[in-house]
């Protein structure tokens, strides 16, 4: 009886051991994936602030560019940091604070 019990407390202890190792490492890919973000938010938010002369809108695909981000993560890092997009159906963007909504 007493292999049964060390059987299970080891396939507990395993169980643990992965279920820790598996947390650490999805902990170290947000951080390092959130410090990425931050960087690219200041990056747009420098962007927004200081739009082209006599244009006060910022293209998708210029943001997008810039940062080094795809569509939806530019999309998203965007809203994030309190922009929004055009309402005349073009793929532009301007914070919230220089374009508010009427």
């Amino acid at each position: 009886m007493s292999e049964f019990w060390a059987g299970f407390f080891g396939v507990v202890t395993g169980v643990a051991a992965s279920a820790v190792a598996m947390w650490v490492q999805h902990h170290l890919q947000n951080k390092e994936q959130k410090k990425l973000d931050d960087l690219r938010k200041i990056d747009l938010l420098h962007m927004l602030e200081n739009p082209p002369q006599n244009n006060e809108w910022r293209k998708l695909e210029t943001l997008s560019r810039v940062i080094g981000a795809d569509y939806a993560t530019t999309t998203r890092l965007l809203v994030e940091i309190g922009a929004r997009g055009s309402e005349t159906g073009s793929d532009v963007w301007a914070l919230k604070s220089q374009k508010p909504l009427p």
